[in-house]
């Protein structure tokens, strides 16, 4: 307690040389402060999501409004840090709060890195959190209790705020909870000028056309969604649960960050659809004039296979399966009859889970007769599920092959519920009618020497694969399990430039998809894609197995994968010239990306790590030319094949 104090009084000394006095203590007006801080995720400045309610386990919240660029913002930003790091031991979340329009991303980086901020700086592109909170210009500092997600103290960066801070650590109530401050710029919030005009929002042309678009197709009879949109009276009684899900960035399930990227399958609400719904929601969600758009839905019901692909030309019947009601499932190998009997292209396909609440993922891939020569086109995977897939469609001019004759084989990962059910999947295959010009091709960047700590809440993994060529990426898609938290891929250049390709904040398991560029992305040769994966292995996550375990590799969701799956084709390579070279060259710097962490395409001893830390022992045997680094051609050695083609088969092509 004592040292609390003497970090209170050191930090109110600081902030009473930053800060004007305050000018007292003001009344608190009805509409000044809200008395409940609703759930929120934001995006910081580093591209981590920020979920307010993940924070539920702490003492208290500090969040400060700020500008990017005020030189009150600077000092204010400069005293925030040293309050975050007074308290970081106590458990105290600290966040800056950037609700100005003009205020970019990129710019507000660049400016905590100038600053040496490490405090989280949330970006409020919409206004929609600062708007809540009734923020009037920067440098206001918002404590909330967690307990009760209440504000107990709103004022200036000020001694008060050390004050309020330990109250709550104490498990008591502030005694001063408001103090007003003219210090500092107004922060400008259009929306609240037409506040009055959101009751005139329009149901039936504003808000049923933003559902129609974003969220019935799967909020339909027999879909996917909890509840079926096919009336105004239906979406008025889900209204708070509508705006909490678009708060929190749950719905609709697209979660790749709009700043990075054009994506064909996106399906996230564009920034005014946010914040039109929300409006609207928050005006009480009126009727209004106009016929329902959604009661024509309610004769409709999920369709049988996707409607934008129709019936497949080909239905495969998996195996039916006896799931348990509980326990661990071994993973199920199926093996049915090739149904091609010639060698045939495939332009999409489609499987439809008999019960998506335990089938967790499909992997699959051709097996070959070895009695037949070998095939004149390559064969490869034919098709995949995992929770919120959708289609896997190819990109225009290219298709996936399926050698003819030989067996399909589909790997079944269940996960139990509680209650015994029966799973009987198909599989669509579209065919293309001709051979395509391009070859779709398909690797994952990953590591086998994935090594999560017990209760670590942001761990962080990379690996990566050297394009050997140029190529075109058509399809980005990450994949973990329960521990997941946030993902991103990009592209470095051997000149050391740097593009982010993908970047998911939140990254959720229960929605994995493909994300598909709108034009497909070049890849010129030597290029390294890195993939970043960022896992929460603490208490704190809801949905983690065992926070105590030190978490490696496995198939089963209790266990860990660091994966991220391309598809892609070789830019030189067509139906005709087919290059299994560069596959060859390309898996084969799989190894140094899996364990290369620092990107420098050598082998330090500290990189042996998890479960290949018994390699460091045998270093100085494997540095052949004793650099204290091994290359790739050392790591070959010391990798034997066999142990590759072992790694590369527990990563399927999910």
């Amino acid at each position: 307690m004592k040292r609390a104090l003497l970090a209170t009084a050191a930090f109110a000394s600081l902030a009473a040389m930053s800060f004007a006095a305050p000018a007292g203590i003001a009344a608190d007006t009805p509409n000044a402060t809200p008395q409940h801080v609703d759930d929120f995720q934001l995006t910081d400045h580093t591209r981590l999501a920020q979920h307010l309610h993940y924070f539920g386990y702490t003492p208290a919240i500090v969040v400060m409004s700020r500008s990017n660029g005020t030189a009150f913002s600077h000092a204010a930003d400069a005293d925030l840090q040293k309050l975050s790091d007074a308290y970081k031991a106590k458990g105290v979340v600290v966040w800056a709060l950037d609700s100005n329009l003009a205020d970019s991303r990129d710019a507000v980086a660049a400016t905590a890195a100038k600053e040496n901020l490490t405090v989280p700086v949330l970006m409020d592109e919409q206004q929609l959190v600062g708007e809540q909170l009734k923020v009037q210009r920067e440098g206001e500092v918002f404590v909330i209790n967690p307990k009760t997600w209440t504000v107990a103290y709103r004022g200036p960066l000020d001694g008060h705020v050390g004050a309020a801070v330990d109250a709550l650590l104490a498990g008591q109530t502030p005694q001063i909870t408001r103090v007003s401050t003219t210090a500092g710029k107004p922060i400008a919030f259009p929306a609240e000028a037409h506040a009055a005009d959101f009751a005139y929002i329009s149901y039936s042309k504003d808000i049923a056309p933003i559902l129609q678009e974003k969220c019935v197709s799967c909020h339909v009879n027999g879909g996917i969604g909890p509840f079926a949109m096919n009336s105004y009276e239906i979406v008025k009684g889900f209204a708070p649960m509508i705006r909490e899900t678009v708060r929190t960035r749950r719905m609709p399930p697209y979660f790749a960050d709009p700043h990075i990227g054009v994506f064909k399958n996106d399906q996230g609400l564009t920034p005014d659809q946010t914040k039109t719904l929300v409006h609207w929601i928050e005006a009480g969600a009126p009727r209004g004039g106009g016929p329902d758009p959604l009661a024509g839905n309610a004769s409709k019901y999920a369709p049988e296979w996707p409607t934008e692909l129709g019936k497949p030309d080909v239905i495969v019947d998996l195996p039916a399966y006896k799931v348990p009601a509980t326990g661990l499932v071994e993973y199920q190998n199926q093996l049915v009859d090739n149904p091609f009997k010639e060698n045939t292209w495939l332009k999409a396909i489609a499987m439809k889970p008999g019960d998506r609440r335990v089938l967790h993922h499909v992997v699959s891939n051709h097996v070959p007769d070895s009695s037949l020569p070998p095939a004149a086109i390559p064969g490869g995977s034919v098709g995949s599920y995992t929770p919120g897939a959708e289609p896997q469609v190819m990109a225009d001019g290219s298709g996936a092959p399926v050698p003819a004759g030989g067996k399909l084989h589909f790997q079944m990962h269940y996960t139990t519920m509680g209650k015994e059910t029966v799973d009987k999947t198909q599989v669509g295959f579209y065919t293309l009618k001709t051979p395509p010009e391009y070859i779709k091709r398909s690797t994952v960047i990953s590591t086998f020497a994935l090594y999560i700590p017990a209760g670590e809440a942001r761990h962080q993994e990379v690996a990566y694969l050297t394009f050997p060529a140029d190529a075109y990426l058509y399809t980005l898609y990450p994949h973990s399990h329960y521990r997941g938290y946030h993902v991103e891929l990009k592209a470095v250049t051997p000149d050391g430039k740097q593009e982010m390709l993908l970047s998911l904040p939140k990254y959720d398991f229960n929605w994995q998809r493909d994300y598909d560029p709108v034009k497909p992305i070049l890849v010129k040769a030597g290029t390294k894609l890195v993939a970043t994966w960022v896992y929460d292995n603490s208490e704190h996550n809801p949905a983690n197995p065992d926070p105590k375990r030190n978490v490696t590799w496995g198939e089963q969701t209790p266990d860990e994968m660091m994966y991220f799956r391309v598809n892609y084709r070789w830019a030189d390579e067509t139906v005709n010239h087919i290059r299994n070279d560069l596959q060859q060259k390309l898996f084969a710097s799989q190894m140094m990306g899996s364990l290369d962490s620092n990107l420098d395409g050598f082998i330090e001893p500290n990189e042996f790590k998890g479960p290949m830390a018994g390699m460091r022992a045998k270093f100085a045997e494997l540095d052949t030319n004793h650099d204290g680094k091994l290359d790739a051609a050392e790591l070959a050695k010391a990798m034997p094949s066999r142990r590759m083609a072992r790694a590369k088969r527990e990563q399927p092509d999910l």
